[in-house]
């Protein structure tokens, strides 16, 4: 299953299309799809739930990945979902922070790559790591950062909310 693109699935309670729903604007204006039993939300402002539907979130536009999506492991989805998390990073940071191998994750990155799921991100000024240093931008130096691509974010989307 594939939403809409202003909901997106909340990770504490992860909703499947059996389980009753709700929505919860975040404070960053993100409306987040939870169980309606969800434990996260006992204490959420009132204001901020909104009642929600699967047939009224749901995409009709199904995606399908193409051949190579089968060529992917649960190592490239790994690290897929840290540039989803995290935006631009960088192999060897990557390697530090989920604790592979640099090398598997050099050649991941030249996997992903040719496989247009990342991108190359051009030089220039870029936030600096999230929930690290607010606020502080770094200037991009001396190491090659990717950031997901469209195709990525669809074939995350297709992995984790599939039915």
């Amino acid at each position: 299953m594939r939403l809409k693109k202003e909901y997106i699935i909340a990770k504490c309670c992860n909703p499947e299309r059996s389980d009753s729903i709700i929505g919860y604007y975040s404070y960053n204006n993100e409306l987040k799809v939870h169980k309606s039993n969800c434990s996260s939300l006992k204490k959420a402002e009132e204001s901020r739930l909104v009642k929600l539907n699967w047939p009224d979130i749901l995409d009709n536009d199904e995606f399908r990945p193409g051949e190579d999506y089968n060529e992917l492991s649960d190592t490239d989805f790994t690290i897929l979902l840290h540039h989803k998390e995290y935006g631009f990073d960088y192999s060897l940071k990557i390697a530090s922070m989920l604790r592979i191998d640099k090398k598997l994750v050099f050649d991941t990155h030249a996997k992903l790559k040719e496989m247009q799921l990342i991108e190359r991100v051009s030089p220039k000024i870029i936030r600096y790591r999230k929930n690290i240093v607010p606020g502080k931008w770094i200037k991009h130096r001396n190491h090659t950062y990717y950031a997901l691509t469209e195709k990525g974010k669809q074939y995350l989307r297709y992995k984790f909310l599939k039915k």
